[in-house]
């Protein structure tokens, strides 16, 4: 007879190959620095800041092209981006998955951060599950909605 052998209950390496990577969220600048990443980081999400990795007049196309480079989700509340076709040619090259604030008015830092907490379980599980790149509104009430779609992978 065999001897018992314990097992040990760590993960394979092949599993552990097989999680996805954790997203990471880019905050344009039209977002702040402060109220909007704070918030979505006590949520939960990591977070990344325009101003700590590009100067305040960088073009988008340039932070577009890094944060496809980086697989950064970028959340921002510039709704004409969609529109301008350098800022929409760089974000589609780039395979960047960009969520757009559509809510209209004077909204405060926090209710922005609001909005954004409430629709981050559907903007993660866009994110995971849809290969191509894409622009997607969120909207004031939380619900996430593909605008604009890429290529597919």
């Amino acid at each position: 007879m065999g001897a018992n052998v314990p097992r040990s209950k760590k993960q394979s390496d092949a599993n552990l190959s097989l999680q996805p990577e954790p997203l990471v969220f880019f905050i344009d600048r039209s977002l702040g620095r402060n109220i909007i990443p704070g918030a979505l980081r006590r949520a939960g999400a990591e977070v990344r800041i325009h101003d700590e990795f590009f100067q305040p007049s960088a073009k988008d196309e340039v932070w577009l092209s890094e944060a496809g480079r980086q697989g950064w989700v970028v959340l921002t509340k510039d709704t004409r981006i969609r529109y301008r076709a350098v800022e929409t040619h760089a974000l589609l090259a780039a395979k960047v998955r960009a969520y757009v604030l559509t809510a209209r008015g004077d909204l405060q830092g926090r209710e922005i951060a609001a909005i954004f907490v409430k629709a981050l379980p559907a903007i993660k599980r866009l994110a995971t599950n849809t290969s191509a790149s894409f622009i997607a509104h969120v909207s004031r009430d939380g619900k996430v909605s593909i605008v604009k779609r890429g290529e597919a992978n």
